[in-house]
């Protein structure tokens, strides 16, 4: 493992990070070797990676120095920012340039950027479909994304544009499993009548980015768009229904209910159902579930991720 490649790798703690660390550290015949980088370095999710045998760097987003120094002797560094920590466009933007310019610095090899579509290239801010957030964006932690996807080009960094999707893992933690109504059945609520979603579970985008670094430089300069399935939701509430064994309904509201029910981002959210479901066939088109497949085989399909942890998910 000595003379590895090392592969530092952003938000080692979080969903996506994380899910990278684990595939790495799993494959050590690869000739690639992590290097975890987090904030902090001696909490317990920093703990459960250094069992796995990863180094554990701490650097922080906010601060350039703190990457350059990370990045330092690593071959590739996959980069992301957490939008929904703070919800800020301008923060998240400024966090991209300071990875793109440590990247630059340490003169890594391979970059792989965790990115999004900006919306506004397909629904300009004069639109009216859609409401403009924030005075700048459509849909704010896609937009953000799409602006930062610049500042890498201008530094000049090897970088391949990675396009993620929605988690499954969202139904567990951001509150959007089975609710139960008034008249005792649960139901998923989403504005995207029978469109469909594209989603991925959040280990499978890490585990498609090592595959992106096994592949060498085949990817560099591209955009690769990921998804495990493109479903309904009404697939995905009788797929539901079977794996927790109760019955799921889906609940179509519109847009503009979606955007009203009042929690943080609604409107951000709200926005981005909209998008997935006026350019369906665009959004799920740049997500080849062959190319997804030949980065992953491991790949989980709605149903198979419902096997694996759809216990996780609370219902309410």
């Amino acid at each position: 493992m000595s003379n590895s490649r090392i592969i530092a790798v952003v938000g080692s703690t979080g969903a996506q990070g994380g899910g990278l660390v684990r595939a790495i550290q799993a494959d050590p015949t690869s000739g690639f070797r992590a290097r975890a980088i987090t904030r902090k370095a001696n909490g317990d999710k920093a703990a459960e990676l250094r069992k796995l045998g990863a180094e554990v760097v701490e650097a922080d987003l906010d601060n350039e120095a703190s990457l350059v120094k990370a990045f330092e002797g690593a071959y590739g560094a996959f980069c992301v920012t957490n939008y929904w920590e703070h919800m800020t466009p301008a923060k998240e933007v400024s966090q991209a340039r300071n990875l793109a310019q440590a990247a630059k610095a340490a003169k890594v090899e391979h970059v792989i950027w965790s990115t999004l579509e900006d919306t506004r290239k397909r629904v300009p801010l004069s639109d009216p479909r859609m409401p403009t957030l924030m005075e700048k964006y459509k849909v704010p932690h896609f937009d953000a994304k799409g602006d930062a996807d610049a500042l890498l080009a201008e530094a000049g960094v090897p970088t391949t544009y990675l396009l993620s999707t929605f988690y499954w893992e969202n139904f567990i933690y951001f509150g959007m499993g089975p609710k139960k109504g008034p008249d005792g059945k649960f139901s998923i609520t989403m504005p995207m009548g029978n469109a469909r979603l594209s989603g991925i579970a959040a280990e499978d985008i890490g585990k498609c980015a090592f595959g992106i670094f096994k592949q060498g430089k085949k990817w560099i300069g591209q955009r690769v768009g990921i998804a495990g399935e493109h479903v309904t939701g009404a697939q995905m509430a009788a797929d539901m229904s079977k794996a927790l064994n109760i019955e799921v309904a889906y609940n179509v509201v519109s847009p503009e209910v979606f955007r009203g029910f009042g929690f943080p981002g609604a409107d951000d959210l709200g926005n981005m159902f909209q998008y997935y479901t006026e350019f369906e066939k665009e959004f799920a088109g740049a997500r080849s579930l062959d190319t997804t497949r030949s980065l992953n085989p491991e790949l989980l399909s709605f149903k198979a991720w419902l096997a694996k942890y759809g216990s996780r998910i609370p219902l309410a």
